[in-house]
C-alpha cells in the first residue's frame, strides 16, 4: 500500500543529539586517509541533513495548510528558532568539504557547485549573528501570520486575501472596485503595522551584513541567494533592457486591454479584468482540474505521467483556498520521501491552472533529480528553478483546451500579455530591494515614496483611482517576497525570459525543446544559472539583445490574436 502525505512522520529533530553525530563524523572526515572514506563519510552526514530538512519541511507545510494549528505552528517556530542553529551546524561540514586534503577529488566526484553554495554559505552565517537571524525569522512568521489571518467583510461574506481574487476579474467594475477598496481597507488598517514589520527586518539585516562585515545588505543578498555567476552590474543592465524593450509593449498592452473592455480610463482594479464577456476561468472544480492534469501530464512524456502519478496516489497536493490557510502557492521538497509537494489556493480563476503547471514544473524538476546524493542538487539556485516553473506553463499550452474548453485563445492571450506586463513589476520589486538595502535608514514612508518614483518609471499605465494606501505607494506591501526572501524577485523575470524562448522553440520543434527541457530538470542545481540556461540551449537574458529578441516573436504573437472578438 502506497504511504500517503497524511502518514509522512513527524518528530521535532533532537538538534544536539544530531550536532554530536555531526562533530563524530567530521573528526572521523578530517582524519580519513581517502577521498573515499570521505565521500562515504559525506553520505552518513548528508542524512542527518535529509532527516532536519524533512521534519522543517513538513511543519512548515502543515502548518501553512492550517495556521490555527497550534501543534504545527509551534513547530515553525522551532525551527524560525533554531535555524542559525542548524545552519551552524550545517557549515561545519561546509568548512570540512572546503578545506579537505582531498578536494580536488572531491570536487571532480561532486562538481565545483557544492563547493561553492559551501563558500556562500561559510560567508553568510557566523555563530555571532545567531541572535538577529532569530529575529529576522521572527519577524517574517509575523507578517504571514498578519496577512493569513484577515477576515474581510465583503459582498455578505467573510474573505481571506486569497478568496478576493475572483472579484478582481468580475464583469461588474464596481465589484471590483469594491472589492480593491476592501482589501486596501485591511492593508490601510495594518499599513503601521506592515511598515513597522518592514522597517524592523531592514535594520536587523542591515546589522547582520555590518557584522559579518559586508558594506550593506545587498552584498549579503546576493550571497544568500547564491548567485554564483552574475553580480548586481549585470541584473542593473537587465533591468535597463526591461525598461527600453518591455515597459513599451507592457503599456501598448494595457492600453490594448482599454479599449477591449471598453473604458475611458483604466484604473488599477481593472487591470485583471481581460474580457468584457469575462475572463478565461477553468471548467469545474479543483478535483476536476486536477484529474484534468493527470490526462495532459500521461499525453506530455511518460516522464511527466509517471510523476504526476506519484503526486496523486500520495497525496502531494493541498490546493483549495479555505479559512486559517497560508496565502500564495509554493512546491517543496520532503527528502526522507522523496517527495515533492505542492500547496496552493484555488480561487476559480485562470491562475488554478498556472499554478498548477508553474508549481508542477519545479515538482517536476525536483521528481527528476531526487536522485541525487547530494542535497544540495535537488533544487537549483531560485532563479533557475524558477525556468522550469515558467517553461512548464508554455510546454502545456497544447492542452489548455481540457481545461478552458471554448476560452482557450481568451487564456493564452491573457497569459502571454500578462508574462510581458509582469516582466516590469518583476524589475520593478528587484530595484526597490536595491534602493531599501542600500539606504537603511529611509524612513517607511521615504520607502513608500521611492516605490512611487519606480511605478512611475516601470509601471506608467497604473492609476489607483484614489484607492490608498496603494496611492501612497504600498502596493509592495502584499508581495511576500520583499519580506521573507529579500532579492528573491528578479529570478522570476530572468526565468520568464528563458522560459519565453523556451515557448518560441517548442513553437518551431516541440520535441527537440522538450529534450533540452527534460535534460535542464535532470541536472537540478548541479550548475549555477547561466551554465544550466547554456546547457539547456538557451540565451542568457543578461546578454545583449536577449529580450529584444523574445519582444519580437511575443508582439507578433498577441497581435496575431484578434482579442477584440473574445
Amino acid at each position: 500500500m502506497v504511504m500517503t502525505f497524511k502518514d509522512y512522520k513527524y518528530e521535532r529533530p533532537d538538534l544536539k543529539k544530531i550536532e554530536g553525530e555531526v562533530d563524530a563524523l567530521l573528526i572521523e572526515f578530517n582524519l580519513a586517509s581517502s577521498a573515499d572514506v570521505q565521500g562515504e563519510l559525506i553520505d552518513q552526514l548528508n542524512e542527518h541533513f535529509n532527516t532536519i530538512s524533512t521534519m522543517e519541511n513538513l511543519a512548515y507545510i502543515r502548518s501553512s495548510i492550517d495556521t490555527k494549528d497550534e501543534f504545527y505552528d509551534t513547530e515553525r517556530s522551532f525551527f524560525d528558532e533554531y535555524g542559525p542553529t542548524i545552519q551552524e551546524i550545517s557549515n561545519k561540514y561546509y568548512k570540512a568539504i572546503t578545506e579537505s586534503t582531498y578536494r580536488d577529488e572531491l570536487e571532480e566526484r561532486y562538481g565545483t557547485q557544492l563547493f561553492e553554495l559551501a563558500a556562500n554559505s561559510l560567508k553568510s552565517f557566523d555563530p555571532k549573528v545567531k541572535e538577529l537571524l532569530q529575529q529576522e525569522n521572527k519577524l517574517d512568521s509575523e507578517y504571514s501570520k498578519l496577512l493569513a489571518a484577515a477576515e474581510i467583510e465583503f459582498d455578505g461574506k467573510k474573505l481571506n486575501l486569497s478568496e478576493f481574487g475572483p472579484y478582481a476579474e468580475h464583469t461588474d467594475r464596481e465589484k471590483r472596485r469594491g472589492a480593491a477598496e476592501a482589501v486596501q481597507g485591511f492593508m490601510g488598517e495594518n499599513l503601521e503595522k506592515i511598515d513597522r514589520i518592514y522597517d524592523d527586518l531592514v535594520k536587523t539585516r542591515d546589522k547582520i551584513a555590518k557584522a559579518l562585515g559586508y558594506k550593506d545588505f545587498v552584498k549579503l543578498g546576493y550571497i544568500r541567494m547564491d548567485r554564483i555567476d552574475y553580480d548586481r552590474k549585470m541584473v542593473e543592465n537587465f533591468r535597463k533592457q526591461v525598461a527600453e524593450f518591455i515597459v513599451p509593449l507592457a503599456t501598448e498592452l494595457k492600453e490594448r486591454q482599454r479599449k477591449r473592455i471598453g473604458l475611458d480610463d483604466l484604473k488599477s482594479y481593472d487591470e485583471n479584468f481581460d474580457f468584457l464577456t469575462g475572463n478565461a476561468a477553468p471548467k469545474g472544480d479543483a478535483e476536476a482540474i486536477l484529474e484534468k492534469g493527470e490526462k495532459m501530464y500521461k499525453e506530455l512524456s511518460p516522464e511527466t505521467d509517471e510523476f504526476y502519478q506519484f503526486m496523486r496516489t500520495r497525496e502531494l497536493f493541498d490546493v483549495e483556498a479555505k479559512k486559517g490557510k497560508e496565502g500564495g502557492g509554493y512546491c517543496t521538497f520532503i527528502p526522507d520521501y522523496a517527495s515533492p509537494f505542492i500547496f496552493s489556493n484555488f480561487n476559480g480563476t485562470l491562475g488554478d491552472v498556472t499554478v498548477l503547471t508553474h508549481e508542477a514544473g519545479h515538482a517536476f524538476q525536483s521528481y527528476m533529480s531526487r536522485g541525487y546524493d547530494v542535497p544540495e542538487y535537488q533544487f537549483p539556485t531560485l532563479e533557475s528553478a524558477e525556468i522550469h516553473s515558467m517553461s512548464m506553463e508554455y510546454f502545456t499550452y497544447p492542452w489548455m483546451e481540457l481545461f478552458f474548453k471554448e476560452d482557450t485563445d481568451k487564456f493564452k492571450f491573457s497569459h502571454m500579455a500578462g508574462d510581458i506586463t509582469f516582466l516590469p513589476y518583476g524589475v520593478a520589486i528587484d530595484e526597490f530591494q536595491h534602493i531599501v538595502y542600500e539606504n537603511p535608514e529611509l524612513t517607511p514612508e521615504e520607502r513608500r515614496q521611492e516605490w512611487k518614483k519606480l511605478e512611475e518609471k516601470y509601471l506608467p499605465h497604473r492609476d489607483y483611482d484614489g484607492i490608498e494606501p496603494l496611492e501612497s505607494g504600498s502596493l509592495w506591501h502584499r508581495q511576500g517576497h520583499v519580506f521573507g526572501v529579500p532579492f528573491y524577485y528578479i529570478d522570476y523575470t530572468l526565468a520568464q525570459v528563458c522560459a519565453l524562448q523556451f515557448w518560441k522553440r517548442a513553437n518551431e520543434d516541440f520535441e527537440g525543446a522538450w529534450k533540452d527541457y527534460i535534460n535542464l530538470c535532470r541536472l537540478g542545481g548541479t550548475l549555477p544559472f547561466n551554465s544550466l540556461v547554456e546547457a539547456a540551449n538557451l540565451k542568457s537574458p543578461f546578454e545583449d539583445g536577449c529580450l529584444e529578441s523574445v519582444v519580437g516573436e511575443v508582439r507578433d504573437y498577441l497581435n496575431s490574436i484578434d482579442d477584440e472578438s473574445l
